[in-house]
C-alpha cells in the first residue's frame, strides 16, 4: 500500500512541478490538444504506460 501512496505522491509532484515551473507550456498543450485525433492521444498514452512499466521493471528488477 505504501508503494501505491508512494507513486502517488511522485505523480502530485511531478505534475504540481510542471504546472509550476511551465504554466504556459501547460495552458499550450492544451490548446493543442483539440487538433490531436484520437488516435495520436491513444497512441501517447499507451507510449507513457509503456514508459512508465518500463521504467517500475528498471527499478524494481
Amino acid at each position: 500500500m505504501s508503494d501505491v501512496l508512494t507513486g502517488i505522491a511522485f505523480f502530485l509532484i511531478i505534475e504540481g512541478l510542471v504546472y509550476a515551473l511551465a504554466p504556459r507550456f501547460i495552458v499550450k498543450m492544451a490548446q493543442m490538444l483539440p487538433f490531436l485525433s484520437e488516435g495520436q492521444l491513444r497512441l501517447s498514452g499507451l507510449v507513457a504506460v509503456a514508459a512508465g512499466v518500463f521504467l517500475v521493471w528498471m527499478v524494481r528488477g
